[in-house]
């Protein structure tokens, strides 16, 4: 993500009917809204077809004690999505395909505000009740440990973005005029489809959405056949095949100008621009050509089928990393902003950090790039960039927060950003550019599409390097004070 800082930035299915039942849950924003089918009551275990154990509320993540949830890991994600951005209403259908990790007698997905009104695993009706974002589903039978299950979860409502956050302002799914503006990081996947939201679960995506004829719905990597049209709508299927953070996901609506094409290596290339900003389509296209096609060589083989970016009209103020489309939120982008969303591709979404305090691993890189892709045309060189950004006075706020430990109430902070890129910088003066580059190329070789933590990239950069780095990472990463010597 390229934050807010736009200023000053160096980076940011269905189910069957329940009996007679009838009944839905509505949003349990606060309190417990309870939804009992075929006459059980929530609390009753029905003997031993509930011998097994509830999965946790949260991932495990203890920054975020909510999000997320325990018990299964989901593979794949099959989202419906009828939106009527007159109305500002939702209709969704979401599936899910998942994998039990322990006996399963009771799970959770996140899911923020909308009505629930059915619910089944494997086919079979599902009992369920609302707390807070979390939508509590408990089956008819015990899932057994390490075996795979379904739920459809068919759901109903005005979607409701996540509002006032301290560093991103508005995020999640975002209506706007024409559609939606759908940007979010860290956890507002929640607020369009129930599902496990955290960066630690990782799963498929396949998209059909349906809007009014004349909207373009644009989602993660590539279309599936051609759009459908009938009865005044129009059906949109996209499918992103690789693993993908649920926060990555987007569902991005509106009326669109489209430029589709190839870079120069051959990688599928899609821009999209609100008609707002038109003038800046053949430039967000090649810009992003050439960007992912250099990054490919510095960082190693793109890890995705196809490129690009898309600019709406919502004043977001921030730019965000979408897997294969990054969002950019009422802004014409440069190259240095084009530079950091196409970097994360490889660092925050093939590579993910299984916790929000490792965020440097995503930011830092991705603003470190900035500073490569300047030395790469000849501009300010990263060694320049670094010592302007290191002239700051001693006692400035971003040498009291130390970047290595994201903090949950600040967690876009700047230092995330240029400390954590100033980092890279200095480990690349202490171990020389040929290591340091093939640090990052086996950095990602080694963990595509896969989860990284800090301790590991320090173990990679000392062996690559042969030399001791303890000293370096923590002066940088776990200090806050202004580093003196690396």
């Amino acid at each position: 993500m390229a934050s807010g800082r736009l200023a000053v930035v160096t980076t940011a299915v269905l189910i069957g009917a329940i009996g007679t039942c009838g009944c839905s849950a509505s949003r349990g924003d606060s309190g417990v809204t309870t939804v009992v089918a075929n006459g059980s009551a929530p609390g009753d275990k029905a003997g031993a077809r509930h011998a097994g154990r509830a999965g946790a509320a949260g991932i495990g993540d203890p920054d975020f004690p909510n999000d997320g949830n325990g018990g299964y890991d989901v593979g794949h994600y099959r989202l419906k999505i009828d939106y009527d951005p007159g109305r500002k209403h939702l209709s969704g259908v979401a599936g899910i395909e998942a994998k039990a990790t322990q006996d399963l007698s009771r799970f959770d997905l996140d899911l923020s505000g909308f009505t629930v009104s059915r619910v089944t695993v494997n086919d079979a009706p599902a009992r369920f009740s609302r707390s807070g974002n979390e939508l509590v589903v408990t089956p008819s039978r015990t899932i057994p440990d390490r075996s795979a299950f379904n739920v459809e979860v068919t759901y109903a409502g005005e979607p409701k973005p996540v509002r006032n956050s301290p560093n991103l302002g508005t995020y999640g799914f975002i209506p706007t005029s024409d559609g939606a503006f759908v940007a979010c990081q860290p956890n507002g996947a929640r607020t369009w489809f129930p599902g496990n939201d955290h960066p630690a679960d990782k799963a498929r995506y396949d998209f059909e959405i349906t809007v009014p004829e004349g909207v373009t719905a644009l989602a993660n990597g590539e279309q599936v056949g051609s759009p459908v049209t009938a009865g005044g709508k129009t059906t949109y299927t996209w499918r992103e095949a690789h693993p993908m953070a649920s926060y990555l996901a987007t569902v991005t609506m509106g009326r669109f100008e489209l430029r589709e094409g190839r870079t120069a290596s051959g990688i599928k290339n899609v821009a999209a621009v609100d008609p707002r900003y038109s003038g800046s389509l053949n430039q967000l296209y090649n810009q992003s050509a050439k960007i992912t096609d250099h990054w490919s060589k510095v960082f190693g083989p793109y890890p995705f089928s196809s490129t690009g970016g898309v600019i709406d009209d919502f004043p977001a103020g921030y730019a965000l990393e979408n897997q294969t489309k990054p969002m950019y939120g009422g802004f014409n982008p440069g190259d240095d902003v084009i530079a950091h969303e196409l970097a994360h591709q490889w660092f925050g979404d093939s590579m993910s950090i299984k916790r929000w305090r490792d965020l440097w691993l995503n930011e830092g890189f991705a603003t470190y790039a900035e500073w490569l892709w300047s030395e790469h045309k000849g501009n300010a060189s990263a060694e320049r960039i670094f010592r302007n950004r290191y002239a700051v006075d001693a006692g400035a706020a971003i040498w009291k927060y130390a970047p290595g430990r994201a903090k949950p109430d600040d967690l876009f902070n700047d230092s995330v950003y240029t400390r954590g890129a100033m980092t890279l910088h200095a480990l690349r003066q202490r171990i020389g550019d040929p290591a340091f580059f093939q640090l990052l190329k086996t950095w990602n070789a080694e963990h595509k599409y896969g989860y990284v933590t800090t301790p590991e990239f320090v173990t990679l950069a000392e062996r690559i390097s042969g030399k001791q780095l303890d000293g370096l990472f923590d002066a940088w990463l776990f200090t806050p004070r202004k580093p003196t010597t690396w």
